[in-house]
């Protein structure tokens, strides 16, 4: 490819939309080019990147067995309502009618979809098991979009399915493809992690999110120094933190003027603030939910949503569904409080170990001292569970080794789904014995554009990006100082038919620009060699060849441009 034949587009400066790195990068590179919130062009680079990191999925996942087909982008709305997750989606289901008034979604996902396929052409045990997977376009109508592709719109998604016979069989299908994106992650380069993580919106007894270590990331991860443990903070298994035994002091009341968070109260109390207890307050599946945790610890909602069966992920109350249980926004505690029909308490298990503690005393501008749950609180009537996140003075819930914290971005997730979605939908098979029985599924993702912007979050520098060698747009650039010397370019010719000729991934910079440019650019796209041709090398009948990673340039002769390449790329 030459470059006057090409499409590329660079900007020397960082648009001021963009806040983080592989947003920045993916626009000044040339990448992506914005057409509406959260939809992106993709332009020819960005495209030769994702190419390349779907030909590893489709390698690896055929190699695991999986078998590739496609399925529409839109899907009809009555599979939906028959699974259950027409209501339950939420406002990112995209929805609409056709002309003739036929209710339809922009598929986020295709449980659904799959599932109806295979009850329509699965009938016996002797076609089971079977692994199907596409890879496609999809759509989540986010409230926010950001962070470039990490967080837009429109996305391009890999998602696989298995479908067995017995639970025997999903353990197989889950470990090979638990093998296979470990494969994948690893040629795209990526440092990653997988993790115990919560199913979500998806459902399923158990799952693993594949997440791609860097700042940048939305998730919380933390893993064990000592052990294989790993988890997203969301499920991380937090211990009772049991506070020193005291006296029982009498409870009474304080007042707390224009004290509304845990921190006023405690600076204003003196108290440190394990000594204080916070109230979150949620709206889940149209019920309050009150969540107890202690005043130095942070409320996990997940847990909160898993202890009161949640099938929606929470919310926070709004000031009306807290007036209509009768709390007092910023002075909320369980003393005195009752559970009902449409009100829960859910207390964390380290409250429950504390003593003499402060918390709202659930009128305003002011607070009780001296709270002891096990006595104050209702405790036949709440719900007791661990719903704080893990802290730094947390320990494994494995080994009792010492945990790390870690931000990640989730680019896969594997999950175990069994029977929700074939029972939902009545996908079943004929056994040995000509009984029906369920599929038991499982269900694969990867994020297509997401493993790009991952990977760019992992290798770049204060120049561009430096891209690993198996998803770098062109492997090698060829650079003649000047484009107009017919010399230089007579050689960057030679040159740039041997790295074909040598199966090299290669582009010839043709362009008359100053040399200045097309080597910023050079760095900026992140190719992983940069091979330079001028009056001074040729005096010589060399070239200098510089890899990006290390910024090590190296003298070349001619004649050994596509061995040495070669050699070089195969660390890369």
């Amino acid at each position: 490819m030459r470059t006057s034949k090409y499409l590329l587009s660079t900007l020397k400066e960082t648009p001021a939309e963009a806040a983080i790195v592989s947003h920045q990068l993916m626009l000044r590179a040339g990448m992506i080019r914005p057409l509406a919130s959260g939809l992106y062009n993709w332009m020819p680079t960005g495209w030769r990147v994702l190419q390349k990191v779907e030909n590893i999925i489709r390698e690896e996942m055929n190699k695991s067995g999986a078998i590739e087909i496609k399925m529409p982008v839109v899907q009809p709305a009555e599979l939906w309502q028959e699974s259950g997750r027409w209501d339950q989606y939420g406002p990112e289901l995209l929805r609409f009618t056709d002309r003739g008034e036929r209710s339809f979604v922009i598929g986020p996902t295709n449980e659904e979809a799959i599932t109806d396929l295979m009850r329509r052409e699965v009938t016996s045990y002797r076609q089971l098991p079977l692994n199907l997977y596409h890879i496609q376009t999809k759509f989540r109508d986010e409230v926010r979009p950001r962070f470039g592709v990490m967080r837009s719109r429109e996305f391009i998604m890999k998602d696989a399915y298995s479908f067995d016979v017995d639970e025997a069989g999903l353990e197989e299908s889950y470990k090979s493809m638990y093998d296979a994106y470990t494969r994948i992650f690893n040629r795209c380069g990526l440092t990653f992690r997988p993790v115990e993580a919560d199913s979500g919106a998806i459902g399923g007894s158990g799952t693993h999110e594949f997440m791609a270590i860097a700042e940048a990331g939305e998730a919380d991860i933390v893993y064990c120094t000592k052990c294989d443990y790993a988890a997203n903070i969301e499920i991380g298994k937090p211990g009772i933190m049991k506070q020193e035994e005291e006296a029982l002091q009498e409870l009474s009341v304080v007042d707390t003027p224009n004290a509304s968070t845990i921190e006023a109260v405690a600076d204003m109390l003196n108290l440190p603030l394990h000594k204080t207890i916070k109230a979150v307050v949620f709206s889940i599946d149209g019920k309050v939910v009150l969540a107890i945790v202690r005043g130095d610890h942070e409320v996990n909602e997940v847990a909160v949503q898993h202890a009161v069966l949640g099938s929606v992920e929470p919310e926070m109350a709004t000031p009306e569904e807290l007036e209509k249980v009768g709390l007092t926004a910023g002075f909320i505690s369980p003393v005195g409080l009752q559970q009902t029909e449409e009100f829960a308490i859910v207390v964390d298990e380290s409250v429950m170990e504390s003593y003499n503690v402060c918390g709202g005393a659930n009128k305003k501008d002011a607070h009780y001292v001296n709270i002891n749950p096990k006595r104050d609180f209702n405790v036949e009537d709440i719900i007791v569970a661990p719903i704080r996140l893990i802290t730094d003075d947390d320990v494994c819930p494995t080994c009792g080794g010492a945990l790390e914290h870690a931000k990640g971005i989730e680019v896969g997730q594997v999950f175990k789904l069994g029977t929700k979605y074939s029972e939902a939908l009545q996908a079943t098979f004929l056994d040995q014995n000509g009984r029906p029985n369920p599929m038991i599924m499982g269900c694969y993702g990867i994020g297509v554009s997401r493993t790009l912007a991952a990977a760019i979050e992992q290798y770049h520098d204060e120049n561009g990006i430096i891209w690993p060698r198996s998803i770098a747009p062109f492997e090698a650039v060829i650079v003649p100082i000047n484009a107009k010397d017919e010399a230089l370019m007579s050689t960057s010719q030679t040159i740039y038919t041997a790295l074909q000729n040598a199966g090299v991934d290669v582009l010839l910079d043709d362009r008359k620009d100053r040399a200045g440019v097309k080597f910023k650019d050079a760095d900026l796209i992140g190719y992983p060699l940069r091979i330079t041709v001028s009056k001074n090398t040729l005096e010589n009948n060399e070239v200098e060849i510089q890899i990006r990673k290390t910024g090590e340039a190296l003298p070349c002769a001619i004649d050994s441009v596509a061995t040495k390449v070669k050699e070089l790329l195969q660390n890369l």
